[in-house]
Protein backbone atom coordinates (compact mmCIF):
# COMPACT_ATOMS: atom_id res chain seq x y z
CA UNK A 1 0.00 0.00 0.00
CA UNK A 2 2.82 2.38 0.92
CA UNK A 3 4.58 1.66 -2.37
CA UNK A 4 1.40 2.45 -4.29
CA UNK A 5 1.06 5.79 -2.44
CA UNK A 6 4.70 6.64 -3.18
CA UNK A 7 4.18 5.82 -6.85
CA UNK A 8 1.03 7.97 -7.03
CA UNK A 9 2.75 10.87 -5.30
CA UNK A 10 5.77 10.66 -7.62
CA UNK A 11 3.49 10.55 -10.67
CA UNK A 12 1.65 13.63 -9.43
CA UNK A 13 4.92 15.53 -8.88
CA UNK A 14 6.13 14.66 -12.39
CA UNK A 15 2.81 15.78 -13.89
CA UNK A 16 2.93 19.11 -12.01
CA UNK A 17 6.52 19.63 -13.15
CA UNK A 18 5.57 19.02 -16.78
CA UNK A 19 2.67 21.47 -16.55
CA UNK A 20 4.95 24.14 -15.05
CA UNK A 21 7.53 23.57 -17.77
CA UNK A 22 4.82 23.90 -20.43
CA UNK A 23 3.63 27.20 -18.95
CA UNK A 24 7.19 28.59 -18.79
CA UNK A 25 7.94 27.67 -22.39
CA UNK A 26 4.68 28.54 -24.08
CA UNK A 27 3.29 31.21 -21.69
CA UNK A 28 -0.47 31.17 -21.65
CA UNK A 29 -2.26 34.45 -22.48
CA UNK A 30 -1.89 36.93 -19.68
CA UNK A 31 1.19 35.27 -18.20
CA UNK A 32 3.78 37.33 -20.16
CA UNK A 33 6.48 39.06 -18.17
CA UNK A 34 6.44 42.77 -17.44
CA UNK A 35 9.72 44.60 -17.98
CA UNK A 36 10.67 47.54 -15.79
CA UNK A 37 13.32 49.85 -17.23
CA UNK A 38 15.97 51.80 -15.36
CA UNK A 39 13.83 54.92 -15.92
CA UNK A 40 11.15 53.46 -13.69
CA UNK A 41 8.41 52.90 -16.25
CA UNK A 42 6.71 49.65 -17.19
CA UNK A 43 7.35 48.36 -20.69
CA UNK A 44 5.00 45.65 -21.94
CA UNK A 45 5.51 45.93 -25.71
CA UNK A 46 8.05 43.64 -27.29
CA UNK A 47 9.25 45.74 -30.22
CA UNK A 48 12.66 45.58 -31.91
CA UNK A 49 15.58 43.28 -31.16
CA UNK A 50 18.14 43.85 -28.38
CA UNK A 51 21.81 44.51 -29.25
CA UNK A 52 25.05 44.69 -27.29
CA UNK A 53 27.31 47.69 -27.81
CA UNK A 54 29.97 45.54 -29.51
CA UNK A 55 27.40 44.65 -32.19
CA UNK A 56 27.59 48.29 -33.35
CA UNK A 57 31.39 48.71 -33.29
CA UNK A 58 33.14 47.60 -36.47
CA UNK A 59 35.11 49.16 -39.37
CA UNK A 60 33.16 50.83 -42.17
CA UNK A 61 35.54 49.23 -44.69
CA UNK A 62 38.66 47.12 -44.95
CA UNK A 63 41.34 48.13 -47.46
CA UNK A 64 43.60 45.29 -48.59
CA UNK A 65 47.06 46.33 -49.81
CA UNK A 66 48.71 43.59 -51.86
CA UNK A 67 52.03 45.22 -52.78
CA UNK A 68 53.05 46.46 -56.24
CA UNK A 69 50.45 49.23 -55.77
CA UNK A 70 47.57 46.73 -55.94
CA UNK A 71 44.60 47.23 -53.65
CA UNK A 72 40.99 46.21 -53.06
CA UNK A 73 38.24 47.05 -50.56
CA UNK A 74 35.97 44.78 -48.50
CA UNK A 75 32.77 46.15 -46.95
CA UNK A 76 30.97 44.99 -43.77
CA UNK A 77 29.16 41.65 -43.77
CA UNK A 78 30.98 40.37 -46.87
CA UNK A 79 32.53 36.92 -46.40
CA UNK A 80 36.22 37.93 -46.50
CA UNK A 81 35.61 41.01 -44.36
CA UNK A 82 33.99 38.92 -41.61
CA UNK A 83 36.69 36.24 -41.78
CA UNK A 84 39.63 38.67 -41.57
CA UNK A 85 38.08 40.88 -38.90
CA UNK A 86 37.16 37.89 -36.72
CA UNK A 87 40.78 36.71 -36.85
CA UNK A 88 42.13 40.16 -35.96
CA UNK A 89 39.66 40.43 -33.07
CA UNK A 90 41.09 37.21 -31.63
CA UNK A 91 44.65 38.61 -31.53
CA UNK A 92 46.38 40.56 -28.73
CA UNK A 93 47.88 44.05 -29.19
CA UNK A 94 50.03 45.56 -26.43
CA UNK A 95 53.03 47.78 -25.58
CA UNK A 96 51.81 50.84 -27.50
CA UNK A 97 54.41 53.44 -28.43
CA UNK A 98 53.36 56.94 -29.54
CA UNK A 99 55.03 58.65 -32.51
CA UNK A 100 54.15 61.37 -35.03
CA UNK A 101 52.26 60.33 -38.15
CA UNK A 102 55.11 61.73 -40.24
CA UNK A 103 57.40 58.93 -39.03
CA UNK A 104 56.34 56.87 -42.08
CA UNK A 105 55.58 57.67 -45.71
CA UNK A 106 52.15 56.04 -45.74
CA UNK A 107 51.64 56.32 -49.50
CA UNK A 108 54.78 54.24 -50.01
CA UNK A 109 53.73 51.81 -47.28
CA UNK A 110 50.38 51.30 -49.02
CA UNK A 111 51.98 50.88 -52.43
CA UNK A 112 54.82 48.52 -51.50
CA UNK A 113 53.80 46.49 -48.44
CA UNK A 114 51.14 43.78 -48.08
CA UNK A 115 48.76 44.79 -45.33
CA UNK A 116 45.26 45.34 -43.96
CA UNK A 117 43.86 48.80 -43.23
CA UNK A 118 40.73 49.06 -41.08
CA UNK A 119 38.76 52.32 -41.28
CA UNK A 120 36.62 53.41 -38.32
CA UNK A 121 35.15 56.54 -39.92
CA UNK A 122 35.22 59.51 -37.56
CA UNK A 123 36.96 57.38 -34.92
CA UNK A 124 36.26 55.47 -31.73
CA UNK A 125 37.72 55.96 -28.24
CA UNK A 126 40.11 53.20 -27.22
CA UNK A 127 37.81 51.99 -24.38
CA UNK A 128 35.12 51.33 -27.00
CA UNK A 129 37.59 49.57 -29.30
CA UNK A 130 38.44 47.35 -26.35
CA UNK A 131 34.83 46.13 -26.43
CA UNK A 132 35.50 44.52 -29.80
CA UNK A 133 39.31 44.03 -29.89
CA UNK A 134 41.92 42.72 -27.44
CA UNK A 135 43.97 45.84 -26.65
CA UNK A 136 46.18 46.19 -23.58
CA UNK A 137 46.03 49.99 -23.34
CA UNK A 138 48.35 52.08 -21.19
CA UNK A 139 47.52 55.48 -19.71
CA UNK A 140 48.60 57.40 -22.83
CA UNK A 141 46.97 55.21 -25.45
CA UNK A 142 43.63 54.72 -23.68
CA UNK A 143 42.77 58.43 -24.01
CA UNK A 144 43.09 58.40 -27.82
CA UNK A 145 40.37 58.26 -30.46
CA UNK A 146 41.31 55.83 -33.23
CA UNK A 147 40.05 56.17 -36.81
CA UNK A 148 42.35 53.66 -38.56
CA UNK A 149 44.27 50.49 -37.78
CA UNK A 150 46.97 49.44 -40.25
CA UNK A 151 48.71 46.09 -40.05
CA UNK A 152 51.39 45.36 -42.63
CA UNK A 153 54.55 43.39 -43.23
CA UNK A 154 57.68 44.84 -44.82
CA UNK A 155 60.19 43.08 -47.05
CA UNK A 156 62.62 40.99 -45.01
CA UNK A 157 60.90 41.73 -41.69
CA UNK A 158 60.35 38.82 -39.31
CA UNK A 159 57.11 40.09 -37.82
CA UNK A 160 54.32 42.42 -38.95
CA UNK A 161 53.80 45.95 -37.64
CA UNK A 162 50.50 47.33 -36.33
CA UNK A 163 49.71 51.06 -36.18
CA UNK A 164 46.70 52.75 -34.60
CA UNK A 165 45.96 56.21 -36.07
CA UNK A 166 44.57 58.98 -33.90
CA UNK A 167 41.62 60.86 -35.36
CA UNK A 168 43.46 64.13 -34.62
CA UNK A 169 45.51 63.43 -37.78
CA UNK A 170 48.82 63.93 -35.98
CA UNK A 171 49.59 60.95 -33.76
CA UNK A 172 49.93 57.21 -34.27
CA UNK A 173 50.50 54.39 -31.79
CA UNK A 174 52.49 51.31 -32.73
CA UNK A 175 51.71 48.05 -30.93
CA UNK A 176 55.16 46.65 -30.25
CA UNK A 177 53.69 43.37 -29.06
CA UNK A 178 51.20 41.48 -31.22
CA UNK A 179 50.59 37.80 -31.79
CA UNK A 180 50.15 38.02 -35.55
CA UNK A 181 52.71 36.44 -37.84
CA UNK A 182 53.89 37.51 -41.28
CA UNK A 183 52.16 34.43 -42.67
CA UNK A 184 48.89 35.50 -41.02
CA UNK A 185 49.01 38.87 -42.79
CA UNK A 186 49.96 37.37 -46.15
CA UNK A 187 47.15 34.84 -45.89
CA UNK A 188 44.62 37.60 -45.20
CA UNK A 189 45.97 39.74 -48.04
CA UNK A 190 45.69 36.80 -50.46
CA UNK A 191 41.89 36.93 -50.11
CA UNK A 192 41.92 40.16 -52.10
CA UNK A 193 43.81 38.92 -55.15
CA UNK A 194 40.72 37.86 -57.12
CA UNK A 195 38.55 40.75 -55.93
CA UNK A 196 37.68 44.00 -57.77
CA UNK A 197 40.90 46.06 -58.01
CA UNK A 198 40.85 49.56 -56.52
CA UNK A 199 43.14 52.45 -57.43
CA UNK A 200 44.33 55.13 -54.99
CA UNK A 201 43.30 58.65 -56.02
CA UNK A 202 46.33 60.76 -55.15
CA UNK A 203 45.85 63.81 -52.90
CA UNK A 204 42.40 62.55 -51.91
CA UNK A 205 43.12 59.52 -49.70
CA UNK A 206 40.41 57.75 -51.73
CA UNK A 207 40.32 54.36 -53.40
CA UNK A 208 38.15 53.97 -56.51
CA UNK A 209 37.26 50.70 -58.26
CA UNK A 210 39.08 50.33 -61.57
CA UNK A 211 35.90 49.07 -63.26
CA UNK A 212 32.14 49.56 -62.78
CA UNK A 213 30.34 47.80 -59.93
CA UNK A 214 26.98 46.13 -60.52
CA UNK A 215 24.57 46.18 -57.55
CA UNK A 216 20.91 45.22 -57.31
CA UNK A 217 18.13 47.30 -55.80
CA UNK A 218 16.44 45.80 -52.74
CA UNK A 219 12.66 45.85 -52.38
CA UNK A 220 11.18 45.47 -48.87
CA UNK A 221 7.59 45.36 -47.67
CA UNK A 222 7.09 47.53 -44.61
CA UNK A 223 5.08 47.63 -41.42
CA UNK A 224 5.42 50.25 -38.68
CA UNK A 225 5.40 50.73 -34.94
CA UNK A 226 2.32 52.68 -33.87
CA UNK A 227 2.27 56.02 -32.09
CA UNK A 228 0.50 54.31 -29.16
CA UNK A 229 3.35 51.81 -28.86
CA UNK A 230 5.96 54.57 -28.74
CA UNK A 231 3.87 56.60 -26.28
CA UNK A 232 3.62 53.66 -23.89
CA UNK A 233 7.32 52.95 -24.39
CA UNK A 234 8.67 56.45 -23.79
CA UNK A 235 6.46 57.95 -21.07
CA UNK A 236 6.52 56.87 -17.44
CA UNK A 237 2.76 57.37 -17.16
CA UNK A 238 1.05 57.50 -20.58
CA UNK A 239 -2.26 58.33 -18.84
CA UNK A 240 -1.08 61.90 -18.09
CA UNK A 241 0.16 62.68 -21.62
CA UNK A 242 -1.76 65.03 -23.92
CA UNK A 243 -2.21 64.38 -27.63
CA UNK A 244 -1.99 67.37 -30.00
CA UNK A 245 -2.79 67.15 -33.72
CA UNK A 246 -0.88 69.67 -35.83
CA UNK A 247 -2.13 71.18 -39.09
CA UNK A 248 0.67 69.51 -41.04
CA UNK A 249 -0.67 66.08 -40.03
CA UNK A 250 1.89 65.33 -37.33
CA UNK A 251 0.98 64.27 -33.79
CA UNK A 252 2.60 65.45 -30.56
CA UNK A 253 2.42 63.64 -27.23
CA UNK A 254 3.62 65.56 -24.17
CA UNK A 255 3.54 65.26 -20.39
CA UNK A 256 4.51 68.96 -20.03
CA UNK A 257 8.17 67.94 -19.81
CA UNK A 258 8.98 65.41 -22.51
CA UNK A 259 7.56 65.42 -26.01
CA UNK A 260 7.11 62.83 -28.73
CA UNK A 261 6.38 63.98 -32.28
CA UNK A 262 5.17 61.54 -34.95
CA UNK A 263 5.68 62.74 -38.55
CA UNK A 264 5.73 61.53 -42.16
CA UNK A 265 2.39 59.73 -41.92
CA UNK A 266 3.54 57.79 -38.86
CA UNK A 267 6.90 56.77 -40.32
CA UNK A 268 9.24 58.99 -38.24
CA UNK A 269 9.45 59.98 -34.57
CA UNK A 270 11.33 62.63 -32.62
CA UNK A 271 11.55 62.48 -28.82
CA UNK A 272 12.98 65.24 -26.62
CA UNK A 273 13.65 65.30 -22.89
CA UNK A 274 15.10 68.71 -21.95
CA UNK A 275 16.20 67.58 -18.51
CA UNK A 276 18.64 70.02 -16.94
CA UNK A 277 22.04 68.40 -16.46
CA UNK A 278 25.41 69.90 -15.50
CA UNK A 279 27.53 71.13 -18.40
CA UNK A 280 30.28 68.56 -17.96
CA UNK A 281 32.38 67.32 -20.85
CA UNK A 282 30.72 64.28 -22.40
CA UNK A 283 32.42 60.92 -22.05
CA UNK A 284 32.13 59.23 -25.44
CA UNK A 285 32.33 55.67 -24.13
CA UNK A 286 29.66 56.27 -21.49
CA UNK A 287 27.50 58.03 -24.09
CA UNK A 288 27.58 55.15 -26.57
CA UNK A 289 26.86 52.60 -23.84
CA UNK A 290 23.93 54.73 -22.63
CA UNK A 291 22.67 55.19 -26.20
CA UNK A 292 22.64 51.44 -26.91
CA UNK A 293 20.89 50.75 -23.61
CA UNK A 294 18.33 53.50 -24.29
CA UNK A 295 17.43 52.07 -27.72
CA UNK A 296 17.19 48.57 -26.26
CA UNK A 297 14.57 49.91 -23.84
CA UNK A 298 12.82 52.31 -26.25
CA UNK A 299 11.96 50.60 -29.51
CA UNK A 300 14.84 48.20 -30.04
CA UNK A 301 16.68 47.51 -33.29
CA UNK A 302 15.49 46.39 -36.69
CA UNK A 303 18.55 45.12 -38.55
CA UNK A 304 22.30 45.78 -38.48
CA UNK A 305 23.64 49.13 -37.25
CA UNK A 306 27.05 50.79 -36.88
CA UNK A 307 27.89 53.51 -34.33
CA UNK A 308 29.18 56.90 -35.53
CA UNK A 309 30.23 59.61 -33.06
CA UNK A 310 30.03 63.38 -33.53
CA UNK A 311 31.15 66.02 -31.06
CA UNK A 312 28.50 68.39 -29.75
CA UNK A 313 28.14 71.91 -31.14
CA UNK A 314 28.59 73.58 -27.74
CA UNK A 315 32.24 74.62 -27.99
CA UNK A 316 32.32 76.25 -24.57
CA UNK A 317 31.40 73.20 -22.51
CA UNK A 318 31.43 70.42 -25.10
CA UNK A 319 28.84 68.90 -22.77
CA UNK A 320 26.83 67.01 -25.37
CA UNK A 321 27.70 64.29 -27.82
CA UNK A 322 25.76 63.02 -30.81
CA UNK A 323 25.62 59.31 -31.56
CA UNK A 324 24.30 58.12 -34.91
CA UNK A 325 23.58 54.47 -35.52
CA UNK A 326 23.73 53.94 -39.28
CA UNK A 327 21.67 51.03 -40.60
CA UNK A 328 23.17 48.54 -43.05
CA UNK A 329 21.50 46.32 -45.60
CA UNK A 330 23.86 43.55 -46.63
CA UNK A 331 27.32 45.10 -46.97
CA UNK A 332 26.28 48.70 -47.58
CA UNK A 333 24.97 51.51 -45.38
CA UNK A 334 21.55 53.06 -45.99
CA UNK A 335 21.87 56.76 -46.72
CA UNK A 336 18.55 58.39 -45.79
CA UNK A 337 17.76 61.78 -47.30
CA UNK A 338 15.31 64.59 -46.66
CA UNK A 339 12.86 62.92 -49.02
CA UNK A 340 12.73 59.60 -47.14
CA UNK A 341 14.09 59.59 -43.60
CA UNK A 342 15.15 56.03 -42.97
CA UNK A 343 18.33 54.13 -42.16
CA UNK A 344 19.60 55.82 -39.02
CA UNK A 345 18.89 56.62 -35.38
CA UNK A 346 20.20 59.86 -33.87
CA UNK A 347 20.65 60.47 -30.15
CA UNK A 348 21.99 63.49 -28.30
CA UNK A 349 23.41 62.76 -24.86
CA UNK A 350 24.33 65.08 -22.02
CA UNK A 351 26.46 63.48 -19.32
CA UNK A 352 25.12 60.07 -20.35
CA UNK A 353 21.47 61.20 -20.36
CA UNK A 354 19.52 61.06 -23.64
CA UNK A 355 17.94 64.45 -24.36
CA UNK A 356 17.07 63.85 -28.03
CA UNK A 357 16.14 60.68 -29.91
CA UNK A 358 14.86 60.30 -33.47
CA UNK A 359 14.34 57.25 -35.64
CA UNK A 360 12.19 55.65 -38.30
CA UNK A 361 9.13 53.72 -37.14
CA UNK A 362 9.21 51.46 -40.20
CA UNK A 363 9.71 47.74 -39.71
CA UNK A 364 11.27 45.82 -42.60
CA UNK A 365 12.47 42.23 -43.09
CA UNK A 366 16.18 41.49 -42.83
CA UNK A 367 16.20 40.31 -46.46
CA UNK A 368 13.91 41.65 -49.18
CA UNK A 369 13.31 40.90 -52.83
CA UNK A 370 15.88 41.74 -55.48
CA UNK A 371 14.96 44.59 -57.81
CA UNK A 372 16.61 45.90 -60.98
CA UNK A 373 20.39 46.05 -61.26
CA UNK A 374 22.37 49.28 -61.34
CA UNK A 375 25.85 49.81 -62.77
CA UNK A 376 27.87 52.16 -60.58
CA UNK A 377 30.62 53.97 -62.44
CA UNK A 378 34.25 53.02 -61.90
CA UNK A 379 37.70 53.81 -63.26
CA UNK A 380 38.18 56.99 -65.28
CA UNK A 381 34.45 57.67 -65.43
CA UNK A 382 34.17 57.66 -61.64
CA UNK A 383 37.22 59.89 -61.26
CA UNK A 384 35.64 62.36 -63.72
CA UNK A 385 32.43 62.31 -61.66
CA UNK A 386 34.41 63.09 -58.50
CA UNK A 387 36.10 66.03 -60.22
CA UNK A 388 32.71 67.29 -61.44
CA UNK A 389 31.23 67.09 -57.93
CA UNK A 390 34.16 69.14 -56.62
CA UNK A 391 33.70 71.75 -59.35
CA UNK A 392 29.96 72.07 -58.76
CA UNK A 393 30.27 72.40 -54.96
CA UNK A 394 33.64 74.16 -54.82
CA UNK A 395 34.78 71.65 -52.18
CA UNK A 396 37.10 68.68 -52.04
CA UNK A 397 35.74 65.13 -51.88
CA UNK A 398 37.22 63.58 -48.72
CA UNK A 399 35.44 60.23 -48.76
CA UNK A 400 33.58 58.01 -51.21
CA UNK A 401 31.56 54.85 -50.62
CA UNK A 402 28.66 52.90 -52.15
CA UNK A 403 25.36 53.08 -50.27
CA UNK A 404 21.63 52.54 -50.62
CA UNK A 405 19.24 55.49 -50.93
CA UNK A 406 15.73 54.71 -49.59
CA UNK A 407 12.65 55.50 -51.67
CA UNK A 408 9.03 54.82 -50.73
CA UNK A 409 6.46 53.39 -53.12
CA UNK A 410 3.25 53.07 -51.10
CA UNK A 411 4.06 50.59 -48.32
CA UNK A 412 7.10 49.29 -50.21
CA UNK A 413 10.62 50.49 -49.43
CA UNK A 414 13.11 50.50 -52.29
CA UNK A 415 16.85 50.64 -51.56
CA UNK A 416 18.59 52.05 -54.63
CA UNK A 417 22.41 51.66 -54.84
CA UNK A 418 24.66 54.59 -55.72
CA UNK A 419 27.82 56.46 -54.77
CA UNK A 420 27.98 58.86 -51.80
CA UNK A 421 30.68 61.54 -51.97
CA UNK A 422 31.52 63.25 -48.67
CA UNK A 423 32.68 66.85 -49.09
CA UNK A 424 35.21 68.70 -46.96
CA UNK A 425 32.47 70.62 -45.13
CA UNK A 426 30.77 67.37 -44.08
CA UNK A 427 27.92 67.56 -46.60
CA UNK A 428 27.21 64.77 -49.07
CA UNK A 429 26.49 64.36 -52.76
CA UNK A 430 24.95 61.19 -54.21
CA UNK A 431 25.05 59.84 -57.76
CA UNK A 432 24.72 56.53 -59.62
Amino acid sequence: MKEQLKTAALTLLVAVSLVQSYLLIYRLPGTGSVVVSSAGYVRTDEMGEQLNVEDTLYPDRMIIHMGEDKHTVFYPNSAFYKLIYARIQARDFAAFQAQPISSEDWEKVAANNPGIELSFGSGLPVPLLQKTMRLAADATFETADIDRIWIYTGAGEEKPRAFFFSSNGQDIYEAKQLDLTVQDVLQHVAFGEEWTPYTPLKNHALYVPSKPIVLAEAVLETDAFTSDQMQRNLFADPAVTRNIHEQDGSEIYTDSKRSLQIEDEGRWMTYTDPAAVPAIRADATESVLSAVDFINQHGGWNGTYRAELTAGSDEDSNADLSVRFRQYYGSLPIFGSGTVRYGYMDLLLQQGTVSFYERSLLETPQVGDQGPQYTLSGGRDLIDRIVKVEEVHGLKVTDLYPAYTPRMNGDTLRLVPGWVAVLSDGTNATFN
